[in-house]
């Protein structure tokens, strides 16, 4: 069983002198009927993919997930998180009996899932997100530039009524995403700059394998940072992005990325065709194709000479050397993150 909580339906995912694009992700999920290693609650933040920080009902506390939020947040700065992520859970737990109700259902396993969160562009310019599903599937979202909500059934036009009828809830859900979110947002890449702001250029890959009369290419980009990367197929220097299969943008343990693509091209065409890769590690896009056996070998053979004309060179300067010598802390923001569900007030469906 995947756990509720890969909110993949819900992901479409600085002080001054800090460089975006950066993201800033909160994931709340609540669970009906909870299971061994499936809380009945949790929350988990992320910084440009990384994990930041996580709440769960089993343990009650808010704890770090990365080495420089630890050193940078005092236990007072986790304390509160850990408040926010009980208030959370109390009126999670009231909104998950409320949704049963709406959609008449009586037993079984069910699911809440949050996301909200802010990015901060390249061009300065923010944007804000707040979206909700339940049981896996679209519930509602907010709309800062309408300070409207939209809703995907019948039952989430209930909330999206009471919610517009209130108007706090719209005001808080944008004061949150425009001001709290970002200011967290720069604070915690200010903290984190070194292992953010890195760049690990992708170590690629060209293979290609023939059956039934065709020879399907693969390009592999991997130990990648940061996440975004493009990578297409090139036939005769000419993109074919229509005849390209990509696969995601997936982490590696060690907090790199990895992804792939594919095209069918015809067997003795292999030369007309290249992959190229766009990087941030990259000063300039790269081109790779796809390496035979035979051309690897010839490559093997080409490179050990080379060492070894090289190593003949530097041994010959070392013996003339030789013959030549015979002869924390951190500042409270105005307002603690985690959320549109930080405000003391709680928020139901």
């Amino acid at each position: 069983m995947e756990p509720v909580w890969e909110l993949g339906l819900l992901l479409g995912f600085l002080s001054e002198g800090l460089c975006g694009p950066h993201s800033l992700r909160y994931f709340y999920t609540a669970v009906s009927d909870p299971s061994p290693g499936v809380p009945q609650f949790m929350i988990v933040g992320y910084v440009d993919g990384n994990l930041i920080s996580r709440y769960d009902s089993e343990t009650g506390r808010a704890v770090p997930g990365a080495d420089w939020m630890a050193a940078n947040l005092d236990q007072r700065y986790w304390d509160t998180q850990t408040q926010i992520g009980q208030r959370n859970q109390q009126v999670d737990h009231v909104n998950l009996e409320i949704l049963q109700g709406r959609y008449n259902q009586s037993g079984g396993v069910h699911t809440r899932q949050r996301m909200s969160g802010c990015d901060l562009l390249e061009d300065g310019s923010t944007r804000g997100f707040y979206q909700n599903a339940y049981d896996g599937r679209d519930f509602i979202a907010f709309d800062m530039d309408t300070m409207t909500f939209a809703a995907a059934d019948a039952a989430a036009q209930i909330t999206k009524r009471k919610w517009e009828e209130d108007g706090t809830v719209a005001e808080d859900k944008k004061l949150y995403l425009e001001n709290t979110c970002i200011e967290w947002l720069r604070k915690y890449v200010s903290y984190g700059r070194a292992v953010l702001e890195r760049k690990e250029r992708p170590t690629v890959r060209v293979s290609g394998k023939e059956a039934h009369g065709i020879l399907t290419l693969h390009c592999r980009a991997y130990g990648f940072y940061p996440r975004p990367i493009t990578v297409s197929w090139l036939k005769d220097g000419e993109v074919r992005d229509q005849e390209t299969e990509w696969g995601s943008i997936a982490p590696n343990s060690d907090g790199t990325y990895y992804t792939w693509a594919s095209i069918e091209a015809h067997p003795g065409e292999e030369n007309k065709y290249r992959c190229r890769v766009e990087h941030a590690s990259l000063p300039e896009p790269e081109l790779y194709a796809w390496e035979t056996e035979s051309n690897l070998l010839a490559i093997m053979l080409g490179v050990a000479v080379a060492i070894l004309v090289v190593a003949a060179i530097c041994g010959f300067a070392v013996w003339k050397q030789k013959s030549g010598k015979k002869n924390k802390g951190y500042g409270m923001a105005s307002g603690m993150d985690w959320g549109p569900g930080s405000s003391a007030k709680g928020i139901t469906a």
